[in-house]
């Protein structure tokens, strides 16, 4: 489970301290950088409308910094507060599936950290319902644990696994047709760390990528961010160039 939070972990580290330090300069140029600017642009007449527009947000920055900046702690704090309850919790898990990529790869950690759970407990002698109740709780998704206690009603009312594992939609079918393999064979416990097994490489392919498709994302987008900077600031100089010659 380390393990695979520690993936998960190194794989999202780049694009969010990138972006945060893209914030950051962006910040500091409109707020800092670009009044110096704006005797240099005045009696130019019509300025072109990138111009005035980071213009105006210069401005804004400006005059109300620290109040963006409180309502920015503010935001954090409540939407932290927010996770931290069980409407948050469910919210955010339940939409981390959702998200292109990025929840694919939280569904194969999720399948992965179930499968090794439940077959490790099960291989040490641990009844079945004790076991899923283990599991469950150390899911770390509840949307998965959710599917993991729908499974346990239904054994203590007779039923198999794969079937309410499969009815949740939250497994690939590859794997519930593997664990139902496993309840009519007996060898439960070494077809989950089978699925262990596979999905331990299949989040590591998919953490190479998403790393190989944020990157050049991230990097585009603070492209566009410093350049169109950069062409606003440059736009009006150059017609004064212009008119100058």
């Amino acid at each position: 489970s380390e393990q695979l939070r520690q993936k998960v972990k190194g794989a999202l580290t780049y694009p969010v301290v990138v972006m945060t330090i893209a914030f950051a300069v962006v910040v500091f140029l409109v707020t800092f950088v670009l009044p110096s600017f704006k005797n240099i642009f005045e009696g130019q007449g019509e300025l072109p409308l990138p111009t005035r527009v980071l213009l105006a947000s210069s401005e804004f920055m400006q005059s109300y910094f620290p109040m963006i900046l409180i309502g920015m702690v503010i935001v954090c704090f409540i939407i932290k507060r927010f996770l931290a309850t069980k409407q948050g919790i469910r919210f955010r898990d339940s939409n981390a599936l959702r998200v292109p990529k990025l929840g694919s790869m939280l569904r194969k950690v999720a399948v992965a950290k179930f499968t090794r759970t439940l077959g490790t407990l099960i291989a040490s002698g641990v009844p079945i319902l004790q076991a899923l109740e283990v599991t469950a709780a150390t899911a770390g998704n509840v949307v998965v644990a959710d599917a993991v206690h729908k499974t346990r009603i239904s054994i203590r009312e007779g039923e198999s696994i794969a079937e309410p594992l499969r009815s949740s939609r939250v497994f690939p079918p590859m794997v519930v047709q593997m664990i139902a393999v496993g309840e009519e064979t007996g060898e439960l416990d070494t077809m989950l760390t089978k699925i262990a097994d596979f999905y331990d490489s299949e989040v590591d392919t998919a953490i190479k990528a998403l790393t190989s498709i944020i990157e050049p994302v991230v990097i585009v987008i603070m492209g566009i961010i410093i350049g169109g900077i950069v062409m606003a600031i440059f736009l009006p100089m150059l017609s004064l160039v212009n008119q100058t010659g």
